[in-house]
């Protein structure tokens, strides 16, 4: 996609304060010169970065998540919360990819303390990938409301993704080659079309819904569902009393 001149992507950090972050005031000292668009929020463990604060930030308008922590088996923490934050990282790419967001708006990079040119090159690296797919929607061809309200039906559905990843994601492998593999396995894939994908496009309905009645047309144009599927589940909706179908209006709306 082609961007404008003056496009400078909007990034929000979350670094590590023992090894990204000291890696960062490393770059700085030593005046190494990378992209300074980069907004940073310290974290005592990459580990502690929540899904929620990722679709928050996009929520926001932000372009891209940067997360930096240490690399694997170097975590300060007994708990090697870097483990989860690569577990966390993939899943949300899986939900960022569902709503039709591109997933490489999210990455998990590795910098210790002493990685300062290394910090500079992640972080130039992450910035002219976003120079590439241009401003958060606008890139993926999805307007704002549509945008916002997709982000906000997958954070509504947080806690079930969480249940999930803890019942039938919850993994340790010793590699970032094997997370890697095992998120993108057929079996992952699967559970993802089982588990996640119907629930996620129901909490985008009934989340459109809260906000105006509207045809089962309109609701699979402003969310561009195929129009079966969101027949399908308007119909499981309704049956579970989620919406009600007013005939004299021929509009769904979220049930009373």
């Amino acid at each position: 996609m082609s961007t404008t001149e003056n496009y400078k992507p909007k990034m929000l950090g979350f670094l590590c304060n023992w090894c990204c972050y000291a890696g960062a005031d490393l770059c700085g000292v030593s005046r190494h010169q990378y992209p300074a668009n980069m907004k940073i929020i310290r974290v005592m463990c990459s580990g502690r970065v929540d899904s929620e604060h990722v679709l928050r930030a996009f929520e926001d308008g932000i372009d891209g998540v940067f997360i930096g922590g240490c690399w694997l088996g170097e975590c300060h923490y007994v708990t090697e919360g870097n483990y989860d934050a690569l577990s966390m990282m993939h899943l949300t790419r899986k939900v960022l990819e569902q709503i039709g967001v591109n997933p490489e708006r999210l990455q998990l990079k590795w910098v210790s303390a002493s990685e300062g040119i290394r910090y500079a090159e992640v972080v130039t690296e992450f910035t002219n990938k976003l120079n590439e797919l241009g401003p958060l929607g606008k890139g993926e061809g999805i307007d704002a409301d549509a945008l916002q309200l997709k982000l906000e039906a997958a954070r509504k559905l947080l806690p079930y993704l969480k249940l999930v990843e803890r019942e039938k994601l919850r993994v340790r492998f010793a590699t970032e080659e094997e997370y890697d593999a095992f998120f993108n396995s057929d079996e992952v894939n699967r559970l993802i079309r089982e588990l996640i994908i119907d629930k996620l496009a129901i909490s985008q309905i009934t989340t459109l819904l809260g906000r105006n009645p509207h045809s089962t047309r309109e609701i699979s144009e402003m969310l561009h569902l195929d129009p079966a599927e969101t027949a399908r589940h308007l119909n499981s909706s309704s049956r579970q009393g989620l919406v009600g179908y007013d005939e004299s209006h021929k509009r769904y709306a979220l049930a009373a």
